[in-house]
């Protein structure tokens, strides 16, 4: 069945259209990348198809045949909220019936929970209503289902505010948000920026096995081939289709560029002989000639292939001393919440570390307290002499965003020489860097979130550090723009630590880790990101093995042990009649215990009779508290 259908969608862009003619279409279950270099349009065009951004021409249907009239789920780059709203408020704050119903019965079950003695009629009633719906409904397994997915994502408190949650936390939640919406398309950007690399795992394996329809614009490679089986590439503002995954993609643009490469060249050498002709001025008033010049000027006003040759960048190098930077008992907690905890390490030249571990372990706090952004409870930092930081950090601040482009990497160098000797004007970087153009005359102002981030990364480099801290530099990075950045670092002879949820980008630069345990601990491991995840979910499967052997052999043990010696002192008279009377206490109190239980889980009860079925189970449990130890005491003797 067809869920999305876009026809001859158009949008304008800054200086020209960002894309025309675009058309596709998407079936039940299908899983689709959008992929292009970033100001290609890929957000834009996921808006306009989500409801949020109009087109100039062209239409989007998805369907709405379905149950209750049921679209699509979006989710942006940077989600919008309102602080003041708290978790539930936002995860169930739309039009959706079957949310809004779930909403409304655990918030009522929440107001009744904090009635001790009475609850008022109006939440009985109320309460009542909602149970009737629910089950009218079929919400209950909806509900267990949005529990767990809640759970998974770490949100057990739906009363936080949004305001004192981190960045990591609001992206789980407006995650959330869209993955517990009962619509059959999906439209995610970049939904793993941001999240920690257990949640992604998460997110890949829930995509996998979805039956909607996901369509998504991710720069993370790993999670495209996993999730997706088609692509979409925006380019030049055209739309083409690529059926397979992200690698079968890059085979096929291979392929692809060879053919284009070499029609390019058999139309070149066509055109060397029909510009001799033309030189020679033949008459162009026969219908054969001039539909002969015709075609000459088809063939020379074509769009011509152009090679996508990379850009390899390395800077002149900066010499590294022999001291380089050294850790000394570092320690930092929040508000009683150890973060890190006495940590010591030595850097040396050319040692490239990535940080792993959970949203809000201390990654950013380790990098902070390194480059002086935040201090340490206690420890000290010893830099070198010869120790030059560059810090790459997850929202760079511009001090003047009126400088055009150019004018902000001309503070820095107006001429930059590459380690093979080789010179480049900024201008001429820039354009390296995909500023081409106009846009290098234009206010840092207006330049999208991506491109600023671009443009940073571009100055941060030129300034030929020697120590590299990046704090998430994929976010919001394009393939392109991270193939070079990927290229640099693999040159790079200083020292490197980065942080990155980018698995694919972690392999490719670090080849140790630093690992945040979460409870301050910082651990080491020699080997990739991908490699350490391989080795945690080894190390889980033993586990669990290993817990189910115990299990088995603790079982095995007890049905083979002799019968317990029954102890040799026996209970007089007055104990044997105590013990009886015990024991048929009990019994009759379970028994009725077990009854009230079911009298107040039962809605259909009447809830005049709560308040005292309730005042009488609280009595029962209390007797029972008293009789059971006095019991167990006479049970360890022997009969009278």
């Amino acid at each position: 069945m067809n869920v999305l259908s876009v026809h001859n969608l158009a949008k304008i862009g800054r200086e020209q259209p960002l894309f025309t003619e675009v058309s596709f279409g998407l079936n039940e279950g299908e899983k689709a990348a959008l992929i292009g270099k970033n100001g290609s349009g890929k957000s834009t065009l996921l808006s306009i198809i989500a409801g949020k951004l109009h087109s100039d021409e062209g239409t989007v249907v998805i369907n709405k045949t379905l149950e209750e009239g049921r679209t699509a789920s979006y989710l942006p780059q940077n989600p919008i909220f309102n602080p003041e709203d708290t978790i539930m408020d936002y995860i169930f704050g739309n039009d959706n019936v079957k949310l809004n119903t779930i909403k409304k019965y655990e918030l009522t079950c929440q107001k009744m929970s904090e009635f001790v003695n009475s609850i008022p009629k109006q939440f009985q009633q109320e309460f009542e209503n909602l149970t009737q719906e629910m089950d009218n409904r079929n919400l209950w397994n909806y509900e267990s289902s949005i529990k767990g997915i809640l759970t998974t994502l770490g949100i057990t408190n739906l009363q936080a505010k949004l305001k004192t949650l981190s960045g990591g936390m609001i992206k789980k939640v407006a995650l959330a948000q869209v993955l517990v919406e009962d619509t059959p398309l999906l439209l995610l950007d970049e939904p793993t920026n941001h999240l920690d690399i257990a949640t992604i795992k998460y997110l890949e394996e829930y995509l996998v096995s979805t039956e909607r329809t996901v369509l998504m614009v991710t720069h993370d490679r790993y999670f495209l081939d996993s999730v997706c089986t088609n692509i979409f590439e925006l380019a030049r503002g055209k739309i083409k289709f690529y059926q397979g995954n992200y690698s079968t993609y890059l085979e096929k643009k291979e392929i692809e560029s060879q053919i284009e490469e070499n029609t390019d060249r058999r139309i070149e050498s066509v055109l060397r002989t029909e510009r001799d002709w033309l030189r020679r001025g033949p008459c162009a008033r026969g219908t054969k000639a001039k539909a002969r010049i015709d075609n000459i000027n088809r063939m020379i006003n074509r769009e011509k292939f152009t090679k996508e040759t990379g850009f390899t960048f390395e800077t002149k190098e900066r010499r590294l001393g022999g001291k380089v930077l050294e850790l000394k008992n570092i320690s930092k907690s929040f508000d009683g919440n150890c973060v890190i905890s006495n940590f010591s390490y030595i850097f040396n030249k050319g040692q490239k570390i990535g940080i792993y571990g959970n949203n809000g372990s201390g990654k950013s706090t380790l990098l902070n307290i390194i480059t002086d952004k935040i201090k340490a409870d206690s420890g000290e930092i010893d830099l070198g002499v010869n120790t030059h930081i560059a810090y790459y950090q997850q929202n760079p601040i511009f001090e003047n965003t009126k400088l055009t482009v150019l004018e902000y990497i001309k503070e820095t160098a107006e001429v930059i020489t590459l380690n093979n000797g080789k010179t480049y004007s900024a201008g001429q970087l820039l354009e390296q860097f995909d500023f081409k153009g106009k846009i290098q005359y234009s206010p840092v102002e207006s330049l999208s979130g991506g491109e600023r981030k671009r443009l940073y990364l571009v100055r941060l480099l030129i300034a030929n550090p020697n120590f590299l801290i990046l704090d998430e530099p994929t976010n919001d990075f394009d393939i392109f723009t991270m193939s070079i950045l990927e290229s640099f670092l693999d040159g790079f002879s200083g020292c490197l630590l980065v942080v990155s949820h980018d698995r694919y980008f972690m392999d490719k630069v670090a080849d140790t880790l630093f690992v945040m345990e979460g409870n301050g601990e910082i651990s080491g491991f020699v080997g990739k990101c991908s490699e350490y995840i391989q080795f945690l979910e080894e190390k889980t499967r033993e586990e669990k093995l290993l817990q189910k052997q115990l299990a088995e052999k603790e079982e095995k043990q007890k049905s083979l042990e002799p019968t317990e010696r029954k102890p040799s002192k026996k209970r007089n008279f007055k104990e044997q009649k105590e013990f009886e009377q015990l024991e048929e206490d009990i019994f009759t109190m379970e028994d009725r215990k077990s009854e009230l239980e079911s009298l107040l889980s039962d809605a259909s009860t009447d809830f005049s009779k709560i308040e005292e079925y309730n005042r009488e189970y609280k009595e029962i449990c209390n007797s029972l508290e008293n009789k059971y130890p006095r019991w167990e005491e006479l049970a360890e003797l022997l009969p009278y």
